[in-house]
């Protein structure tokens, strides 16, 4: 196995004091990965770009520190660290933590660009936008699988606030362009929660 990290995250370190507290040092490689640059060669490895970032032995890929540690942790079957999780489990919390990955990083150049403008950082609004493109275009063949046809749960919540996120914000409309995300997008807005909670409640007085 594969774990991405930086060094100085304190995410990342979480998932390597796990692999020393479960003796995982002969089965997972730890690699230094550079993020928050340009082109990053990493981007290709998790198109968020955050770490830590798992490959496991049969080369699928799992970001979120919580997922990894138990993901780790319950490799032997015998969690100590965790509530023992089933196999299912694991696909479909990374696939959640890919969707709180794009809401998080429209929130983060949201918040960015309400800063007064000579206090904005280009860099971030660039690597935030980067990572969204990459983002979506992800979603764009994921939104076909299994786990995002079916009824909707937490990830399909997750990825429609950020993807409405990203188009009444100004972030730009992430669907433009990628028909099976625009279907897909179409098909949660049919829900009443989602509709009930499209636009903020009118302010009274």
């Amino acid at each position: 196995m594969e774990l991405y990290v930086t060094f100085t995250s304190p995410y990342a370190r979480l998932a390597r004091i796990v692999v020393l507290e479960k003796g995982l040092q002969d089965r997972v490689e730890v690699i230094a990965a550079q993020t928050r640059v340009a082109d990053s060669p990493y981007y290709k490895i998790n198109p968020s770009g955050r770490v830590p970032y798992l490959i496991d032995d049969a080369g699928v890929g799992m970001e979120d520190s919580a997922l990894i540690c138990a993901y780790l942790d319950n490799l032997d079957g015998a969690p100590r660290l965790h509530r023992l999780v089933s196999e299912q489990d694991w696909s479909y919390g990374q696939l959640e933590a890919r969707t709180r990955s794009l809401c998080d990083g429209v929130s983060v150049w949201v918040r960015e660009m309400r800063r007064p403008a000579n206090e904005r950082s280009p860099t971030v609004l660039a690597h935030e936008i980067a990572r969204g493109l990459r983002l979506a275009t992800l979603f764009e063949s994921e939104v076909t699988s299994p786990l995002l046809q079916g009824p909707p749960r937490m990830a399909h919540l997750v990825l429609t606030a950020a993807l409405d996120f990203a188009r009444t914000s100004g972030f730009g409309d992430l669907t433009e362009g990628r028909p099976n995300l625009a279907t897909w997008l179409a098909r949660l807005h049919a829900l009443p929660s989602v509709q009930s909670t499209a636009k903020p409640p009118a302010q009274s007085g």
